[in-house]
């Protein structure tokens, strides 16, 4: 069971660090068109559209990316507590 649940941790930290690199990227000036900026988009917005269509806005701050980060924090804890009995 160990080598499942390092997977899973393995996976969780990886999407983890590709929503904080969506987050950060834009902030040091990288485009939106840039292709490593689409393949992160790609791999997070079917996340974070759900997020966002539940969440309002808040002026121009998007809080989607935080809570999808807590829910991935949540969904780990949970599934470790739960394949290790």
């Amino acid at each position: 069971m160990e080598p499942l649940i390092a997977l899973i941790d393995l996976f969780i930290n990886l999407y983890f660090f590709v929503l904080l690199a969506r987050v950060l990227l834009p902030v040091f000036g990288i485009d939106p068109y840039h292709p490593v900026m689409q393949v992160i988009i790609r791999l997070t917005e079917p996340i974070l559209a759900p997020i966002r269509s539940i969440l309002p806005r808040v002026g121009m701050m998007d809080f989607s990316p935080m809570v999808a980060m807590i829910l991935l924090t949540v969904l780990q804890s949970v599934l470790t507590a739960f394949l290790r009995g």
